[in-house]
């Protein structure tokens, strides 16, 4: 069973003071946040020109210890919210161009400058529609700089929302993921990651084929694997977590096979497109019942139609089954390996409006799904000879095509 993240531990002792200190760190992060973001921002802002501030409309926060698969399911999650750009691995950009830059003059890549960088990555086109953030916010500092860009994102939207440049500055949605393992586990995937990449460089170094991979110092050290943990527990977990309050939060257990957490990743990242459409654009689709509506309830809506046709229109029922059954069914046998059937029918039955939609409740209540397409046509009967006026009469054809699971038959070839 996995361990839960365990904070420090209330022992009753000092606690005023503790807290008290505990304030006054998280103040002077604020403090700082609010400095480097300022610097940032207006840094930006006279570099690029205000109009030119286009962030993405969606932001995934992807954060988690460890060897808990965020390299891994990063695409899926990409996948099952529709974004084809590629993540931004925050990781990465400390090994940038301009990351490398700020080493060669001495600096260090803190937090100041991981935002800029990430401010800049994300104002790039590719990412205007979403992007997966892999390793950020990690630090307190981090969350707040975040918050203030969420809050400039909202600012711009409002700004320009009656504007022609609208499209360009959406409402932001963002969502924080965190994939939680153990300690345990943690530990087994980093050493079980170093067994891999080691063997997979000796394979490379002997053949010459293929690209040596990075492989770390706490992949191949048990004591290290569970420092790394540590550290995750102690320094990002309490900024990951603060998220909660603030955005779609999404907490996965990710002990199982890789099946397994992407159907939990899935239920967590089920559409809510009241919390992600523009206020706009959600009121004036609001009144229509989304599908989940329908549906939870079709099957006992149905239940009540075709209980009514028998006790209230008995007569039509008995004929529409009756056809069903000597009309219809032959021909669906026939086709039942392709798992489609079409009849046309002339049955002056189907003049009845009530005729049509028991027929298309009846297929539906056993497994099918029928749709009736009405097509009238002028057929010429005679011609007057003396005024040359041709005579027509009006006939009604019925295609009705009917849809079903189809065999699962299938032919062998010698």
């Amino acid at each position: 069973m996995a361990e839960p993240f365990n904070s420090v531990p209330n022992t009753g002792l000092n606690m005023p003071n503790q807290n008290s200190s505990d304030q006054k760190l998280i103040d002077l992060e604020v403090k700082d946040a609010h400095v480097i973001f300022k610097t940032v921002w207006e840094d930006l802002d006279e570099e690029i020109g205000h109009a030119n501030l286009r962030f993405p409309k969606e932001l995934i926060l992807l954060g988690g210890a460890p060897g808990s698969g965020k390299g891994t399911h990063t695409r899926f999650i990409m996948t099952a919210r529709g974004l084809t750009c590629r993540p931004i691995v925050i990781s990465d950009l400390l090994t940038s161009p301009q990351a490398e830059r700020i080493k060669e003059r001495g600096g260090m890549v803190g937090d100041k400058e991981v935002v800029g960088i990430l401010l800049r990555k994300l104002l790039e086109e590719d990412f205007r529609d979403g992007a997966v953030l892999d390793g950020f916010p990690r630090t307190n500092v981090q969350v707040e700089c975040l918050k203030l860009l969420v809050d400039k994102i909202n600012q711009l939207h409002h700004e320009f929302a009656n504007t022609n440049l609208a499209i360009n500055f959406r409402r932001p949605t963002i969502h924080a993921m965190v994939l939680f393992i153990s300690e345990r586990t943690s530990i087994e995937r980093q050493l079980q990651r170093g067994r891999e990449i080691e063997a997979y460089n000796v394979e490379v170094n002997e053949t010459g084929v293929g690209t040596l991979r990075e492989l770390r110092a706490t992949d191949l050290d048990e004591s290290a694997a569970r420092l790394r943990y540590q550290v995750f527990k102690e320094k990002t977990w309490d900024a990951l977590n603060s998220l909660k309050e603030l955005y779609h939060y999404h907490f996965v257990n990710a002990e199982g096979p890789i099946a397994e957490v992407e159907e939990n990743i899935l239920k967590e990242l089920q559409y809510q497109s009241s919390l992600e459409l523009d206020q706009r654009t959600h009121d004036r689709i609001r009144s229509l019942p989304l599908a989940e509506e329908i549906a939870h309830h079709a099957r006992q809506e149905l239940v009540r139609r075709l209980d009514g046709y028998e006790l209230e229109h008995r007569d039509l029922f008995v004929q529409i089954v009756e056809l069903i059954r000597d009309r219809f069914i032959p021909i669906i046998t026939r086709h039942a390996l392709s798992g489609r059937a079409h009849v046309n029918s002339e049955n002056e039955i189907f003049l009845d409006p009530l005729a049509i939609s028991m027929l298309i409740d009846v297929f539906s209540e056993r497994g099918f799904h029928a749709v009736v397409d009405k097509h009238i046509r002028e057929v010429p009967e005679r011609v007057d000879l003396k005024t040359g006026e041709i005579h027509a009469r009006t006939k009604i054809i019925y295609r009705i095509q009917i849809l079903f699971k189809p065999s699962e038959i299938r032919r062998g070839y010698g």
